[in-house]
C-alpha cells in the first residue's frame, strides 16, 4: 500500500453546531469540532454522551436537527449531511462497528473483496461474459486486498470462515475490509471493544501504522484511556451530548469537568485517592 506524508493543517471534516434529539432526548447538543488531515481524533466520554450518535452523523444514518458538517471529498469540499447514505463510502469514508458487522458465513478474503464494490467500474454485461475489463478489474482488485492482507498480517487466515475465527482476527479483518476501501477518513467505533490486553496493544500498532504508514486520517471512538493516550492527537471529550474539553489526551484527561464526569467531583477524587493511600499503608 501507498505511503502518504499527513498534512495536519487542513481541515478534513468540519462538524458545527451538531445536535440531535430523538422526542424529548438531546442526544447531541451542539457539538462542534474539526478534524484535521493526517490525525487521529478521538471521541470519548461515559455511556450515553452521544458518540455513536456523532458518528452516525457522519455516516448519514442520522439526520441533524440543526447543525451541519463538511467534508473534504476528492473533488473539493462539500456539505455532508446533504449526501445520501449510499454515497459515503465512494466519498472516501469507511466506518468499522463496536458490533462486528462481518458476513459469517464467508471467508476473509470474500469480506475484503466486498471492501472493493466502491471502485467497481465494469457494467452488468462485462460482468456477465467476463470480459478482459472486467478480468483486469477483479485482478486489480485483489491486488488491493492482498495488500491489505499482508499490512495487517492476516495471511494466515486469508481462506478461513469467518463464523470460525477467534473475536479479536474478526475485529482485525473488520478493519481490514473498511481499509480495501481506500479511505481518506476511517471512523473506528469502539476498536478495543471486547479485546484483551494484548489485541488491545496489536490494535494500537495498526491504528498508528494506518495514520503513520498509510496518511489515513483516524476519527476514533473509545474507553481504553491507554489506548486513547497511545495513539491520539486530539481528544474531544463529551458528556450528556454536550462538548466538555478539546485537547491533546493528558489536557483532556486532566480538565476538572472530564475528572467530574467519569468519576465524580474533583473532591471525590482526592478523598479516594486519600483513602487507598491510607489502605496501602495500613
Amino acid at each position: 500500500m501507498s505511503h502518504i506524508q499527513p498534512d495536519s493543517s487542513e481541515v478534513l471534516l468540519s462538524a458545527r453546531n451538531l445536535s440531535v434529539r430523538f422526542g424529548g432526548v438531546l442526544a447531541v447538543n451542539n457539538v462542534s469540532f474539526d478534524v484535521r488531515k493526517g490525525e487521529v481524533f478521538t471521541l470519548i466520554g461515559p455511556n450515553g454522551a452521544g458518540k455513536t450518535t456523532v458518528f452516525n452523523l457522519i455516516s448519514r444514518i442520522y439526520t441533524p436537527t440543526t447543525g451541519t458538517i463538511d467534508y473534504l471529498g476528492p473533488q473539493g469540499m462539500l456539505r455532508l449531511t446533504e449526501q445520501p447514505p449510499h454515497r459515503i463510502a465512494g466519498l472516501g469514508i469507511a466506518r468499522t462497528f463496536q458490533n462486528i458487522e462481518l458476513f459469517e458465513h464467508a471467508t476473509v478474503l470474500q469480506n475484503l473483496l466486498i471492501g472493493r464494490h466502491t471502485h467497481r467500474k465494469t457494467g452488468l454485461w462485462s460482468e456477465m461474459f467476463f470480459t478482459s475489463r472486467t478480468r483486469r478489474a477483479e485482478i486489480e482488485a485483489r491486488e488491493k486486498v492482498e495488500q491489505v492482507i499482508d499490512f495487517l498480517d492476516l495471511q494466515h487466515h486469508r481462506e478461513s470462515m469467518v463464523a470460525g475465527l477467534p473475536y479479536g482476527v474478526r475485529k482485525v479483518v473488520e478493519l481490514a475490509r473498511a481499509l480495501c476501501t481506500e479511505p481518506r477518513l476511517l471512523l473506528l467505533d469502539e476498536p478495543s471493544s471486547g479485546l484483551n490486553v494484548e489485541e488491545t496493544e496489536d490494535m494500537a500498532f495498526w491504528i498508528s501504522d494506518i495514520k503513520n504508514e498509510l496518511g489515513i486520517t483516524v476519527l476514533m471512538v473509545e474507553h481504553d484511556m491507554s489506548l486513547v493516550s497511545k495513539v491520539s492527537d486530539r481528544v474531544l471529550a463529551m458528556s450528556m451530548g454536550a462538548e466538555l474539553a478539546t485537547g491533546t489526551p493528558s489536557e483532556v484527561q486532566s480538565h476538572p469537568g472530564v475528572i467530574e464526569a467519569y468519576l465524580g467531583t474533583v473532591d471525590d477524587v482526592s478523598s479516594l485517592r486519600r483513602e487507598h493511600a491510607q489502605g496501602v499503608s495500613a
